[in-house]
């Protein structure tokens, strides 16, 4: 039997999906720039893929800018506002525990000479709303933030993220990485107040190169990518129209079930922490419940190497994540773990296990058979 359940890593792409991707590659071609017939069929898929996404998020279809992803995204969103408001202050707003697609940025601001506050969590890995609230001031620009955390599956507080930006500091914009949460978990960023939003199609049956970056109407914001001029300017470079279409399929078809595959998932993710906490020294990093996403869970197991965990699950066919996927080749301790305050030495001894809609129970008990076997077997070789 084979549990694919590294689905925040990236998902199985949607028939919808690889049928219209298909059908672009062979048949409908052209480029969406040519002024011929094949060009405007080109450009006629890209409008109907705006259009899809843009009811997924009750936005208008001119706020969608296609990228090559989550990454280019969220750099778009950081690098491409503080271009455009570097005259109106000089402080940024992130948190302790974002992807590296945000940490990154950050970093090359501060060395550009930007101030950067990170906020502190939790120990559940929720944002201190008082940190917040001290760190937002009148040189604020921008404040961002992830939706859920990539790692633990925690659902950060936006409406009171907002709320607190718009008091503090009305000028600065509000960037929200909803990588981990869009097709998963309502977000409509006009009734959260947010500016800016990344998305990414592989995390939603989509395929993989191609995303999204929500810009709100008259938001200041500057490209990063120069050339050609396509999507009015914002994102230079011919379409990738096969992976946009896909992406507005997957889309689609992630909005249409949203509570039902949400439900269905949470059903899941609470059956597999009920069983999984009964094998001794395992225990779960974040919320459980719906104050947490319904398709993550960070499992730490004592005394068995998170590496070695994962390659004795894959001998049985069962596929997981030590931390982020981004990440899982790199030898690196997880900000995310660090910054909850979760014991050193459960550190290097964490998994991720993350669910989609198509996700069945089997697969969850044939995890947790596996994990019963395999973590006392393990503990024996570590334990002196």
């Amino acid at each position: 039997m084979e549990a694919y359940l590294d689905n925040s890593a990236t998902t199985r792409c949607s028939e919808r999906a690889i049928a219209v991707m298909v059908r672009l590659l062979s048949e409908d071609y052209g480029n969406p720039s040519s002024l011929h017939g094949m060009g405007a069929n080109a450009e006629a898929y890209l409008k109907e893929a705006k259009k899809k996404i843009a009811k997924t998020l009750k936005a208008a279809e001119k706020e969608i800018i296609f990228t090559s992803g989550g990454t280019e995204s969220n750099n778009l969103a950081v690098f491409g506002s503080v271009k455009a408001n570097r005259r109106a202050g000089n402080h940024i707003i992130t948190t302790a525990i974002e992807h590296a697609s945000i940490a990154q940025p950050m970093q090359q601001l501060e060395e550009m000479g930007f101030r950067v506050t990170y906020l502190p969590v939790d120990s559940f890995g929720t944002v201190r709303l008082d940190a917040l609230k001290e760190a937002l001031d009148e040189d604020t620009i921008l404040v961002s933030m992830m939706h859920v955390n990539n790692e633990i599956g925690t659902i950060e507080p936006l409406e009171a993220v907002s709320a607190l930006i718009r008091q503090k500091a009305p000028q600065a914009l509000f960037h929200v990485d909803a990588i981990q949460s869009y097709g998963k978990l309502p977000v409509i960023p006009k009734k959260l107040d947010i500016d800016l939003l990344s998305a990414s199609g592989h995390k939603i049956h989509g395929p993989k190169g191609i995303g999204f970056l929500y810009i709100r109407d008259k938001t200041k914001i500057k490209p990063i990518l120069y050339g050609g001029g396509q999507q009015k300017g914002m994102r230079s470079g011919t379409e990738n129209v096969p992976a946009i279409a896909a992406l507005g399929e997957a889309a689609a078809e992630c909005s249409q079930s949203l509570a039902a595959n949400a439900e269905a998932m949470y059903g899941l993710r609470e059956y597999f922490i009920e069983e999984v906490v009964k094998i001794p020294g395992v225990t779960i990093n974040g919320k459980t419940g719906k104050e947490s996403a319904p398709h993550i869970i960070s499992v730490s197991a004592e005394d068995v190497r998170s590496e070695v965990l994962l390659h004795s699950l894959e001998e049985k066919g069962i596929y997981v994540s030590a931390g982020s996927a981004c990440s899982s080749n790199k030898p690196s301790v997880s900000q995310t773990l660090t910054a909850i305050g979760l014991r050193k030495e459960l550190l290097d001894a964490t998994v991720r296990f993350s669910f989609c809609r198509d996700t069945t129970k089997e697969e969850v008990e044939y995890a947790l058979a596996a994990l019963a076997e395999i973590i006392p077997f393990r503990r024996k070789f570590t334990r002196k």
